[in-house]
């Protein structure tokens, strides 16, 4: 795929263990395996991952079964508090179309999104379902979070 950017000051707060004064590359690999065992946490489908921290920029590799795995993994991490840039080097078994994606801003929900890219806010429920799991409630959508936006 390619480089994704995000706003590392929102999104997800699973980072639970402090920054202390262990080696630089010690912390990295202990956020790369929460930033795993979320991506685990969600179900999200993958046949190999690793993923690797340098810095707030993530790097994916493995691979997926289709496009939509593949973005899934990528938002999952991306819209996680302190991610800056997602590079998505994972190869995907079934490549389609990859989706458009939404920055929210303030003032958006999914009904105006989806009258944006679809011409009809009753097709909210397509993102929704695009987002899954990483979406839980169609009104629990915050500014800065990165979402799928499916060809219908």
């Amino acid at each position: 795929m390619s480089l994704f950017s995000f706003i590392k000051g929102v999104g997800e707060k699973i980072f639970t263990k402090k920054e202390t004064a262990t080696p630089e590359a010690e912390k990295h690999q202990l956020k790369s395996s929460e930033l795993m065992e979320y991506v685990k946490k969600l179900g999200l489908k993958y046949e190999i991952l690793k993923i690797t921290l340098r810095g707030d920029d993530v790097v994916l590799e493995g691979k997926v079964a289709d496009q939509a795995d593949s973005e899934r993994i990528t938002l999952a991490v991306g819209n996680v508090e302190g991610v800056d840039i997602v590079d998505n080097k994972m190869q995907v078994s079934e490549a389609k179309l990859a989706s458009k994606l939404h920055t929210v801003v303030s003032g958006d929900t999914l009904s105006k999104i989806s009258k944006t890219y679809y011409g009809d806010a009753m097709k909210y429920n397509s993102i929704f379902e695009a987002n899954k799991p990483m979406l839980t409630d169609v009104n629990k959508i915050y500014p800065g979070q990165v979402l799928r936006i499916p060809e219908l």
